[in-house]
């Protein structure tokens, strides 16, 4: 596995548990990643994809510990306009998930060598991963999904605390973190993904008539104070989905379980994942 445009990469032997850096073009953009744990030679991947305001920096070390948990390979990568992604001019389409299931996705898992593995993805992530998973020509390297707060429909509650943004990130804590982990692109990528989900045409925006064609396992995790979406989403992967799929609600938790609720969401993932390796 090498890095990108001479960015240092890592060779596919190698099975060390240190962190590499490196950069991958895919969608048509220099994408960052980092790369834990065994090589695609040597163990499945957890691919993990961030959420609306996420990127590799904000999963902190829980890529490292799910990894290490599992003796899984993890590749963490921030998607276009992220992190120390190159820059995504807006406004971004209402169909900014579908292309990175259809179009990045696949490419950062061909040009680093991913063969075998899992999608670990959080809210936007989450929902990115479903429409992933639904299509037939992705499913032969899918061992299964890890589902962290998924959007699979819009929904008011959802709309309604994504409206409040511009004005909690007016206080400058919550905006130095934003600048922290995104550098150049904090002001853009902020921007760019409010816009995109207050559209009155995003409203319609619904993955739910994909979910039958996913047939791989799955476990899906919500936290039970999510203040962006209730346990109707929980309710409708678990009915939906065409294959094995568990669902389970993260008693105290908001919207990041694996930061809120660590030990058990760290717990419920290697739990679902050992069986499958």
């Amino acid at each position: 596995m090498n890095g990108v445009n001479g960015v240092n990469g890592m060779n596919g032997e190698s099975a060390g548990w240190a962190a590499v850096r490196g950069a991958v073009a895919a969608g048509g953009r220099r994408l960052e990643y980092e790369w834990l744990g065994p090589a695609p030679a040597a163990a499945p991947t957890l691919v993990f994809l961030h959420d609306g305001l996420g990127c590799v920096d904000t999963w902190r070390d829980f890529p490292a510990a799910l990894a290490a948990a599992t003796g899984c390979g993890a590749l963490v990568y921030s998607r276009a306009g992220y992190g120390g992604s190159e820059a995504l001019p807006g406004p971004w389409p209402v169909s900014f998930m579908h292309q990175e299931a259809l179009v990045a996705l696949p490419e950062v898992l061909a040009a680093l060598g991913v063969r075998d593995g899992f999608l670990v993805g959080h809210s936007d992530g989450g929902s990115i991963s479903l429409i992933h998973a639904a299509e037939e020509t992705q499913q032969a390297w899918l061992r299964g999904l890890v589902l962290e707060a998924p959007h699979v429909l819009v929904e008011p509650i959802c709309l309604e605390s994504i409206a409040k943004l511009p004005a909690l990130y007016q206080q400058p804590d919550l905006w130095r973190r934003m600048a922290r982990h995104h550098g150049a692109n904090a002001e853009s990528c902020f921007a760019s993904w409010v816009d995109v989900w207050l559209r009155p045409e995003f409203r319609e925006w619904s993955i739910v008539d994909r979910l039958p064609r996913v047939r791989c396992p799955v476990l899906a995790l919500q936290g039970d104070r999510d203040v962006y979406g209730t346990l109707e989403q929980l309710r409708l992967v678990g009915a939906g989905c065409g294959g094995a799929t568990a669902t389970q609600v993260v008693a105290g938790s908001g919207h990041t379980p694996h930061h809120q609720r660590r030990e058990a969401t760290l717990a419920a993932m290697t739990g679902f994942l050992r069986p499958l390796l």
